[in-house]
């Protein structure tokens, strides 16, 4: 099953447009287990058991592995969420970026050593750069458009002056993603909760891509806003424009005691109650 099709079925099966980011911060584990980087992969483990019937995707951001030397945890980590949650789609969060045989080694490390379904990456430097994780059938290229950081606008949301009507970065980014670049079916976009009506101008330029929607939680983007912005319906009620939205720290730190795992749950529960009736 490609990451298109496993991410539909996984919304249905869960009811759930939520997809629960895993940033294991090791100064905000819970308990003992505070400052310990080799408690990672238990924590993690331990949201996903707690989650799994609740979400459409999880998304675990490389550098909280790599940063703590625990590239191996989020091996296991991803051998787990295999295990326990086979239906549920794993994107690599790494938002890589480069040229040629050092893009073909990013996506083995992706899709070879972690096993993702989908990962991240950055258009900066042009098609060329997707073209090895492209070579992977089935497997989801989600590239940054609109990031919800407000330093975004740096770029992103500049004029090109040597294209016909002068689009914003990241308005040509979601018209390049929808058409030219996505080859084979497998591209996303990038777009911050905290743009809602940017979300709804990259729906425009990209009515049928999944898009990976960060900052709902923590980060303060509406919900209500999000869901009506981005998510895209049929009148028969099939989707024909996917959201992800992801909730990271909201969910994995609600409570730092041992009650850990069933607060990341509950808050889990109520956040895909508040995307499902902004839906509705």
């Amino acid at each position: 099953m490609n990451f298109i099709d496993q991410l539909a079925y996984a919304q249905r099966q869960n009811d759930s447009m939520l997809c629960v980011g895993l940033d294991p911060e090791t100064s905000k584990l819970p308990g003992s287990w505070k400052g310990n980087p080799d408690r990672i992969y238990d924590f993690c483990a331990a949201i996903v058991d707690a989650t799994k019937d609740l979400v459409c995707a999880y998304k675990p951001q490389i550098a909280y592995f790599a940063g703590n030397r625990a590239e191996e945890q989020l091996e296991r980590l991803m051998a787990h969420i295999r295990r326990v949650a086979p239906h549920v789609p794993v994107i690599l969060d790494s938002k890589r970026g480069d040229i040629g045989s050092t893009a073909e080694q990013y996506a083995r490390e992706a899709f070879d050593r972690y096993q993702a379904d989908a990962v991240t990456l950055s258009p900066f430097m042009g098609f060329d750069t997707l073209e090895p994780f492209l070579k992977y059938p089935g497997k989801g290229v989600i590239l940054l458009c609109r990031t919800s950081n407000p330093g975004g606008s740096d770029l992103q949301n500049l004029r090109l002056a040597d294209i016909e009507g002068q689009p914003r970065v990241y308005e040509h980014i979601a018209a390049q993603a929808q058409t030219k670049w996505n080859t084979n079916g497998q591209m996303g976009l990038v777009v911050g909760a905290t743009f809602p009506q940017e979300i709804a101008r990259v729906r425009e330029l990209a009515p049928t891509l999944p898009l990976l929607i960060p900052g709902v939680g923590a980060q303060g983007g509406d919900a209500d806003a999000t869901v009506k912005a981005g998510l895209r319906v049929a009148a028969d009620g099939a989707v024909t424009g996917p959201i992800i939205v992801n909730s990271s720290r909201a969910v994995l730190y609600a409570s730092s005691g041992d009650d850990f795992a069933s607060a990341a749950r509950k808050v889990a529960l109520e956040t895909r109650q508040t995307l499902n009736a902004a839906r509705r």
